[in-house]
């Protein structure tokens, strides 16, 4: 499971001109799924992205110090199939991405694994499958990338 983690001021889904989620301070997360992806790479992308340390801690003038769940902040899930795409000559393919048969119970298992993790009202996701425009205000910008089938490294290990 690939993730893109953007700390942002505010963003929002829109489907077919209707805005269907949008959340204030927090994280986007654009979520592409690989077909070999299981529950332990859900597991792994979640705790991650909830835990992930991209806040300033204004108490102690400390950057990098509190997670979205320390902010009680939101999070906005969007899933993102072109994640796991690469150029065959000028061409995408996604061949190694979930088949959508099998992607939409699965990111919505993963959604569901973020709202029990963390808060139901906080977690906003996008309509699996349709055609979004997403809208955010990067704050910083601030973008990481994740990957559950990285190597681990010893630090990355040591804190899950």
């Amino acid at each position: 499971m690939r993730a893109v983690v953007q700390r942002v001021a505010s963003a929002s889904v829109e489907v077919e001109g209707r805005v269907v989620s949008e959340i204030g301070p927090g994280l986007l997360v654009l979520v592409g799924l690989h077909d070999s992806d299981s529950d332990a790479d859900a597991d792994y992308i979640c705790r991650k992205v909830l835990n992930m340390r991209l806040f300033p801690n204004e108490s102690t003038g400390k950057g990098w110090d509190q997670s979205v769940m320390q902010r009680s902040y939101q999070v906005l899930l969007v899933s993102q199939f072109t994640l796991y795409g690469f150029l065959k000559g000028n061409k995408p393919d996604f061949h190694v991405a979930m088949p959508p048969q099998k992607a939409k119970p699965f990111y919505a298992s993963l959604v569901d694994r973020f709202r029990n993790a963390y808060n139901n009202d906080a977690v906003k996701d996008g309509i699996f499958g349709a055609m979004m425009k997403v809208s955010l205000v990067n704050d910083g910008p601030v973008t990481m990338q994740l990957d559950s089938q990285a190597p681990k490294n010893s630090n990355d290990a040591a804190e899950s």
